[in-house]
């Protein structure tokens, strides 16, 4: 079969592994398919090169050559890589053999089910203790008792705020995700969206919260007004909890650069190195029983870096263990 020779071009830039096949002989192979196999392949036995049973089993059985199903390869490439085999015969007798690397998928599916099992784990700790608390409560001695009874009755409040926060948390990465796609085009103050995060905590009554100080000069970005406040309120909130009593919370916005920042520092324990790669993701602490007991649910980090990445922004963290940790938010300013 004569083809222009502009295909072959095509073929050796497609991203993806291809060849092409004839009797069990590699016919042709693009770039991609000589870096995941090696450059020896063509001419060689597909078998030589493709060490994998069901792949030899589908190219020697001209009947199978039209199945749209497509074969697990483990094996190739690098270890842990999962890569699907996929045929199709051409007009000169030869196959068409194409790979697709699904480790992404693979790895994507273990996040979500990893998500689920995490969910589920952090709302059936409180709803046990509610249904614990619930059910002495109902024994006769424990009613009779006002004290031990407000005694239970204040911790299923704290466990019920527990799982309603963690619910709330959890439809607010469903939203900023549903949303990714869409860049925000509102013009915000973020100085003056810090103001109003601020104002709220106050007016909240943690005492904590008139330790922050704020230094800020406006900076005009495009945003989603709603997350931008959960992602300043869930920074200012982390350093309250996790700063010493008695030191302060620096807030502070500048602009330079084309690019708004937002800091967040605190006077805590710090963090140590290992763990601030893994800090944003969902439901990781450092010290979970701390984060439990602080009210946390150990996914206000996660929700930040969401919001960031929604607003093509930068998430940096910066902590040194026994002085406190810093948090850097860079957005593209409106106006540059």
């Amino acid at each position: 079969m004569h083809l222009h020779p502009g295909f072959y071009d095509l073929f050796d830039a497609l991203p993806s592994p291809f060849m092409t096949v004839n009797v069990m002989n590699i016919v042709a192979a693009n770039r991609a398919a000589k870096e995941l196999l090696g450059s020896f392949i063509v001419g060689a036995d597909v078998r030589a090169a493709i060490r994998h049973p069901a792949a030899a089993d589908r190219l020697d059985n001209p009947g199978a050559h039209m199945s749209a199903e497509a074969i697990d390869l483990t094996g190739i490439g690098h270890p842990g890589e999962r890569w699907e085999m996929q045929t199709m015969p051409m007009a000169d007798g030869s196959v068409l053999v194409a790979l697709a690397n699904q480790t992404s998928r693979d790895a994507v599916e273990r996040m979500r089910a990893d998500f689920v099992a995490n969910a589920s784990h952090e709302l059936r700790t409180p709803l046990a203790a509610i249904i614990g608390y619930v059910e002495t409560l109902r024994d006769a001695d424990a009613g009779d008792d006002a004290a031990l009874r407000q005694r239970f009755l204040s911790i299923v409040d704290v466990e019920a705020r527990r799982m309603l926060q963690l619910i709330a948390d959890l439809m607010s990465i469903s939203r900023i995700e549903a949303s990714k796609g869409d860049g925000p085009s509102e013009e915000i103050d973020l100085a003056q969206c810090a103001r109003i995060v601020i104002d709220e905590l106050v007016a909240g009554g943690d005492p904590r919260a008139k330790a922050v100080t704020l230094s800020a000069s406006s900076a005009m970005v495009r945003g989603d007004r709603a997350q931008l406040s959960q992602m300043t309120h869930n920074l200012i909130s982390n350093a309250m909890k996790y700063g010493r009593n008695g030191t302060p919370i620096m807030v502070t916005i500048s602009a330079a650069n084309a690019m708004a920042e937002l800091t967040v520092a605190d006077q805590g324990d710090g963090i140590s190195s290992e763990h601030l790669p893994r800090l944003t993701e969902r439901f990781y602490r450092v010290d979970s029983a701390r984060s439990r007991a602080l009210g946390g649910t150990g996914l206000g980090l996660a929700i930040v870096k969401h919001v960031v990445n929604r607003h093509r922004g930068r998430l940096d963290i910066d902590s040194v263990v026994g002085k406190g940790t810093t948090v850097r938010v860079r957005l593209p300013l409106a106006n540059p």
